[in-house]
């Protein structure tokens, strides 16, 4: 499966931001769907995760509350709303794709830039 991110961009402080991921050459609807992010000299997070059939989703701690993590398996895509955004949510952000009965992601986009400005 190919995964493609998009809808990066700059944005101000207390701004937002939608960001989409769009998979082909395979469904996504049989994976775990994730969003990470990595900023130089940091490891890559996971920010925010969705399971196939959305009802299951996780959030880190520093995203809870400002971002929502969605999924539409008619459309093949993955979508990462960011309200109240900060300037350390700035970085290049990921979307990637992971079996659900497996820990590794193992698909992954080729990342967006998030720049939040304060």
């Amino acid at each position: 499966v190919q995964l493609q991110a998009s809808g990066g961009g700059l944005a101000q402080a207390g701004g937002s931001l939608r960001l989409s991921c769009l998979g082909s050459g395979r469904t996504l609807r049989n994976y775990a769907l994730g969003w990470f992010r990595q900023v130089p000299g940091k490891e890559r997070e996971l920010v925010a995760e969705i399971i196939w059939d959305s009802a299951t989703t996780f959030y880190s701690e520093s995203v809870k509350g400002r971002f929502t993590i969605s999924r539409d398996n008619t459309q093949n895509t993955m979508l990462l709303q960011m309200n109240s955004l900060k300037p350390e949510d700035t970085a290049v952000y990921y979307c990637a794709a992971r079996f659900p009965n497996k820990l590794q992601y193992i698909h992954w986009g080729q990342g967006t830039q998030v720049t939040v400005s304060s």
